[in-house]
């Protein structure tokens, strides 16, 4: 459906590069007046271990002024160091560094000044704040450049299944962690499509539920002679009762639509390609805007679950990534915007959209490098969009 253009602003310039990174995360403060971000001097490399980059905050309410939080040197393109407003507070906010020899996870209170680190690095937190679920980032860098942190060797690098690494749980205000779920111990559950015990295993994307009952991880694996593959699984908290959500060996980006319910991008017999409501679970899936959701990107639900926001990779000879909101009840898409991609911005350290909805659901945030100034953040307004009547 076509509609103008809402309206877009960059809410940060060069000749720095700045960027938020994956959709899944808070980038705005409760009051939708700080928005996060992470700023670095050089793009179209890998990060090296000695890299270090700033994480701020920009003002919106006060001409977006950049203000400088800290540093860190545990952090990727895609990713970042999952920096991330902790749920529940208004003024802290989290993400991971590299002390030495070991990953951690800073919290810093932005109006005492107060700062914290934590024994672990985190990947995502309950929507209560009380307690996050990480991964071992040392092994995600050895089995997956670009999405781990540089500057520490996996120490399970010739293990394909080790027992000691896999997904921890950190209680975010006394400190204390533990390993629930091990990598040996999910590796040995059968793969329905074969023989999966000669391949190297590792976690990534770690995402509690809505209510914080359960969370999702990708269980993925490597033979020798490459390519990965995928099954999406959950588990409670504590690491318990583990279900194999798809186990077909595609799932991409996902995103939970209630308690009960992830959807996902993933390869079906139903449909082949294209994104699915999955129950968590239960074995149930079903096709969601075929013919309108046509290619692989990152799914937010806004709140209340009537829209979905997503965006695609660089289509065509223009490199142009789509942005749009796709209306669940009448399966109308809304375009918000095309932006070409400049070649440059491939790889490792492509500049995806990842757009993020604010706690309102009325702004998105993205990552863009379409105005030729770097790697910038832009604040899209589409309060009047999703406002009632616009399907009228």
């Amino acid at each position: 459906m076509s509609v103008r253009p809402p309206p877009m602003r960059a809410i940060t310039r060069g000749p720095q590069h700045h960027w938020f990174g994956y959709y899944d995360k808070l980038q705005l403060d409760p009051a939708g007046r700080y928005a996060l971000g992470m700023e670095v001097d050089f793009a179209h490399r890998s990060p090296h271990p000695e890299d270090e980059i700033k994480v701020g905050m920009v003002d919106l309410q006060d001409g977006d002024r950049w203000i400088e939080l800290g540093q860190t040197r545990a952090w990727c393109w895609q990713q970042g160091c999952m920096l991330q407003w902790r749920p529940g507070s208004r003024s802290e906010v989290l993400w991971n560094d590299r002390e030495a020899d070991r990953f951690v996870c800073h919290v810093l209170d932005v109006t005492s000044g107060h700062k914290r680190t934590l024994p672990q690095p985190i990947y995502s937190l309950s929507p209560d704040g009380r307690i996050a679920v990480g991964a071992d980032f040392r092994r995600i860098q050895h089995m997956r450049p670009g999405y781990g942190y540089a500057g520490i060797e996996d120490p399970n690098r010739e293990t394909l299944a080790p027992e000691d690494a896999g997904i921890f749980q950190l209680d975010l205000d006394r400190g204390e962690s533990r390993l629930v779920i091990s990598v040996a111990q999910i590796a040995q559950i059968p793969y329905p499509h074969g023989d999966i015990s000669a391949a190297r295993h590792y976690f990534n994307h770690l995402l509690f539920s809505p209510d914080g009952s359960r969370f999702i991880f990708l269980h993925r694996w490597r033979f020798a002679e490459g390519g990965f593959h995928t099954r999406m699984m959950s588990a409670a908290p504590d690491g318990t009762d583990v279900r194999v959500v798809d186990d077909y060996g595609r799932t991409s980006h996902f995103i939970w639509r209630d308690p009960e319910h992830i959807l996902a991008w993933s390869w079906h017999p139903s449909g082949e390609e294209k994104f699915y409501l999955y129950g968590d679970g239960n074995g149930a899936v079903e096709i969601v805007g075929a013919g309108t959701m046509c290619h692989n990107g990152h799914c937010t639900y806004l709140p209340g679950g009537e829209w979905i926001l997503n965006d695609t990779y660089p289509l065509g000879e223009r490199r142009l990534q789509e942005l749009y909101l796709y209306h669940v009840p009448t399966g109308r898409r809304l375009e918000l915007g095309s932006f070409p991609a400049p070649a440059p911005y491939t790889g490792e350290w492509r500049c995806d959209l990842h757009p993020r909805s604010s706690p309102d659901g009325r702004h998105v945030l993205i990552d863009s490098a379409h105005a030729g100034c770097g790697r910038q953040m832009y604040l899209i307004d589409i309060g009047e969009l999703v406002g009632e009547g616009t399907l009228a």
